[in-house]
Order: structure tokens, then C-alpha cells, then sequence
């Protein structure tokens, strides 16, 4: 997966499990992957080492992954999307029911 590509799919999943995580880990996400602030800049702002905010983001996308792995939350959110495109296109209703079997 490339940069932008990971970049974009974490803060899907942080849009999905923002509340699972804790006051700092959200501000550093924040700052890292939304305003593109530097590791640097953030240890500054919070008076941590660089380190510190290094570990913290990481650790944030591990948890967002785990969560997503067992929850599955974004995925079916998008393939809701995708059969609700479907639907609108060709106003085929058989499909509602792929809709109700993705909360089974």
C-alpha cells in the first residue's frame, strides 16, 4: 500500500473508531494525519519527544487496524455504499437483502 493510499484508508478508519481512542492518541492523529504537522512539531506542542509522538502514532494505527479487523465497521460501511449504488442504478431491490446480511 502506498503512502497516500495508507494515509487515506487510516483516517477512514479513524473516522469510524475515533471514539475508541483516547484524548492524546486522537490530538496526535489529528495534527499528523489531518493538519500534517511533523513529528517534530508535535513534540513540541506537547512537550514529549519526538519519540514519544513517533510510538503514540504508531501504536494509534495498529489500533485502528486491530479494530477494524474485528469489527469490520468501514468495510461494511463501504460495501453498504456500493450495493446502495447499486440499488439507485438498477432499481434491482433482490439486493436490499445483501444490505440486511452484512449485520448478520
Amino acid at each position: 500500500m502506498e503512502a497516500f493510499e495508507k494515509k487515506a484508508y487510516l483516517i477512514q478508519l479513524f473516522e469510524q473508531y475515533e471514539k475508541l481512542l483516547t484524548e492524546k492518541q486522537i490530538s496526535y492523529f489529528k495534527y499528523y494525519f489531518y493538519d500534517d504537522y511533523s513529528l517534530q512539531e508535535i513534540a513540541e506542542i506537547f512537550d514529549v519527544s519526538r519519540n514519544a509522538v513517533h510510538d503514540q502514532i504508531k501504536k494509534v494505527e495498529k489500533h485502528l487496524i486491530d479494530y477494524e479487523e474485528k469489527l469490520a465497521l468501514l468495510t461494511k460501511m463501504l460495501k453498504r455504499q456500493d450495493l446502495i449504488n447499486d440499488i439507485k442504478k438498477s432499481k434491482d431491490l433482490s439486493l436490499l437483502d445483501e444490505i440486511g446480511k452484512l449485520d448478520e
